[in-house]
């Protein structure tokens, strides 16, 4: 999904002319759908593989959810194989994306580039700052986690990163994408404002009902 909207980016900036007929609700809908198809596969089929495998009697995992990693590690039989394909998916399904991310804006830094006013410069940068920002957050808690997890296993540091980039990550996603929304923004003013002017009248009407208790 990170790849895709980075993909929107591109077309976005590069291709802004053509973006309403490129990016259209049929490709959108179909890029989202592949998205979902592809963690759905991969997840059946390392479930699939780990079904072949025969436990120890110390079943509890160092972990804040069923992390596949820690799992298999608590195999007594072979987990070879287990471990190929786990480390090809993150290859594939992690590298693969952030190799398409990085040809992406590699695109619209030199498109960037070639805008002679500073305020098309900025406002394309801007543009790409949200993305840019979940993208690292994504990555380093990811790669965090499981660098950590390797280093130290069921290590504190490990578990925190991964609820960085399990739990933290997604939850901010909207709240990030739609700072750039006139909506959102207006809301967020409105909201703010009248919180402001809330404050002193709750104060007042105390003042008040102490001052009556007083009087009484």
């Amino acid at each position: 999904l990170l790849t895709v909207m980075s993909y929107d980016r591109f077309i976005a900036i590069c291709h802004p002319l053509h973006y309403t007929v490129i990016m259209n609700p049929v490709l959108c809908g179909l890029l989202v759908l592949i998205s979902w198809l592809i963690g759905a596969l991969n997840s059946l089929l390392q479930s699939l593989l780990a079904l072949r495998l025969s436990f120890c009697t110390v079943l509890e995992i160092p972990h804040f959810f069923c992390e596949f990693k820690d799992v298999i590690q608590l195999a007594c039989s072979n987990t070879f194989l287990n471990n190929v394909m786990m480390y090809f998916a993150i290859g594939l399904f992690g590298g693969g994306p952030f190799t398409g991310i990085c040809y992406s804006y590699s695109k619209i830094v030199f498109s960037i580039c070639g805008i002679s006013s500073a305020r098309g410069k900025y406002k394309a940068f801007s543009t790409c700052a949200s993305h840019l920002s979940v993208v690292s957050l994504f990555y380093c808690t990811g790669l965090g986690g499981y660098l950590s997890s390797a280093a130290t296993h069921g290590s504190h540091s490990s578990e925190t990163a991964c609820v960085m980039y399990t739990v933290v990550t997604p939850m901010l996603n909207p709240f990030i994408c739609s700072l750039r929304n006139k909506d959102i923004k207006r809301f967020l003013r409105r909201f703010f404002g009248m919180a402001a002017v809330k404050g002193p009248i709750v104060l007042g009407l105390k003042k008040c009902q102490l001052l009556q208790q007083s009087n009484h």
